[in-house]
């Protein structure tokens, strides 16, 4: 079944992100997704969507207009009333479908990530893979959802505790991961009876077009999930529209802060995931070899592009002698177009990305930094266009250094020395980001001590040597 909807696509000459229509004979366009229909906008407005590795366009997104934006909530408001009133078994068996359905197509949504954000198809696949783990979460709901019950708490009186849905939910998704994050919004939303505005990154919109046709070919009724597509207006919209009762965001600081407070302030619920700093501490006694791995490929797959990214590592002590191992090992890595075999890593998503994160590699430079190894002129044969950085490594960085007060988001590792597990402690809890962190040990007593003292809001009670966080295990996040 799941395979027969490719097919349909491939026959119809339809491209191979869902919801799109040829705009011209090279150019398709995205379309919306308002009460169960993919359908054109009507607006004046469009942006190009490129492909990283080429630069080239690839397909056109639409600024949806004010007319469709209020059409796609108000489907939202009308299919909640039944909605949220059908069975939990109900809810449940669409999204035992819709896992399945996924699970199935795997393949085809890493191409359309690829296409349109560029990190490897490996990558890819495990970008899908993390969010269908949601998803199959999704289908636990008729645990999920149990309330609790207190008899008799005091004469004559009973408490009862219910999950309800509270209505229409907005989610508004970043562009490194066109599948994992929005399958982290909008299936947990709705199976617990909410509706689901949805508004994918305007970069790569395909993938999210892609699941869209899957939950509906999983039975979802028409007006549960709606898609929008843009930029400012449409943020403004959901973060200012009455009928929207809660908003999950994760993206930069900057869009963030503003979404939480414009957000908060209409009233709504509102779940901000910003940026990030994450550090990994490395001690002397740590296993050398699967360390300085784990650091690779933490710090530079996806092209540094992950909120989970490990940019900054504090070597302390003796560790510090490790420096140049690591350095050839980054070195070794392979630069190229996301869909090439062998390829480690692909490009950023623009060139304004390139831009800024060679900027920021040059302010540690002029900083007092060493630029240990230097990824700005890399060259990839057959893709001269694209928006290609190597791995970069810096070190001598200090804590007042631009390079390490800002997130970089990109293949790049900042290196900062310490001479104890206090120090190293320090400098960790002075940093403003506390998304994740790790710690590179095989002493038990030094792993708790980190957990116990480092505040961050991601680390893990390590369990065997080499001691690290789970975070950093996956190459996704």
């Amino acid at each position: 079944m799941a395979t027969a909807i490719m097919r349909s696509l491939w026959k119809n000459k339809v491209p191979l992100e869902v919801g799109r229509m040829c705009y011209s004979s090279s150019v398709p366009t995205t379309k919306l997704f308002i009460d169960g229909k993919f359908v054109e906008s009507k607006t004046s407005e469009w942006l190009d969507i490129h492909n990283p590795a080429t630069n080239e366009v690839i397909a056109r997104v639409p600024k949806a207009t004010q007319e469709e934006m209020l059409a796609a909530v108000d489907s939202c408001s009308r299919a909640y009333e039944s909605w949220s009133e059908t069975s939990i078994l109900s809810r449940q068996q669409i999204f035992l479908r819709y896992q399945q359905l996924i699970k199935d197509n795997i393949k085809e949504l890493a191409k359309s990530i690829t296409l349109e954000q560029g990190k490897t198809l490996a990558d890819a696949e495990g970008d899908v893979f993390r969010g269908l783990q949601v998803v199959e979460h999704t289908c636990s709901i008729t645990s999920l959802m149990l309330g609790e019950t207190l008899p008799s708490i005091t004469r004559d009186m009973d408490t009862y505790t219910y999950r309800l849905p509270i209505g229409v939910c907005a989610g508004i998704a970043p562009f490194n991961f066109p599948a994992m994050i929005p399958l982290w919004m909008f299936p947990m939303g709705m199976v617990c009876g909410n509706t689901y505005l949805l508004k994918p990154s305007e970069r790569v919109p395909g993938c999210t077009m892609l699941l869209a046709k899957m939950l509906q070919d999983a039975g979802a009724p028409d007006g549960t999930l709606n898609i929008i597509h843009g930029q400012h207006a449409a943020v403004n919209f959901i973060c200012d529209h009455p009928a929207i009762r809660a908003i999950s965001f994760v993206g930069s600081n900057q869009a963030g802060e503003y979404i939480y407070e414009r957000g908060s302030k209409n009233g709504k619920r509102v779940q901000s995931n910003m940026g990030a700093k994450n550090h990994g501490v490395v001690m002397p006694d740590a296993n050398k070899e699967n360390t300085l791995n784990q650091l690779v490929g933490a710090a530079f797959g996806a092209a540094g592009q992950r909120c989970m990214a490990l940019s900054t590592a504090i070597l302390v002590g003796e560790a510090r002698s490790w420096l140049p191992e690591l350095v050839e090992r980054a070195k070794a890595l392979r630069v190229n177009a996301g869909d090439q075999p062998g390829a480690d890593l692909g490009p950023l998503i623009t060139p304004e990305a390139k831009k800024r994160v060679t900027s920021l590699i040059q302010s540690g430079v002029d900083e007092g930094a060493s630029l240990l190894l230097d990824g700005r002129k890399v060259n990839v044969k057959g893709y001269e266009n694209g928006n290609f950085v190597g791995p970069t490594i810096l070190g001598n960085v200090t804590t007042n250094m631009k390079c390490y007060t800002e997130e970089i988001f990109g293949p790049v590792l900042v290196v900062l020395e310490a001479d104890s597990l206090d120090d190293a402690i320090n400098i960790v809890n002075k940093n403003p980001y506390g998304n994740g962190t790790a710690i590179f040990t095989t002493n038990g007593a030094t792993a708790r001590k980190y957990t116990h003292e480092v505040d961050v809001g991601q680390v893990r009670e390590p369990v065997t040597p080499p001691l690290i966080s789970e975070k950093w295990r996956h190459s996704v996040l």
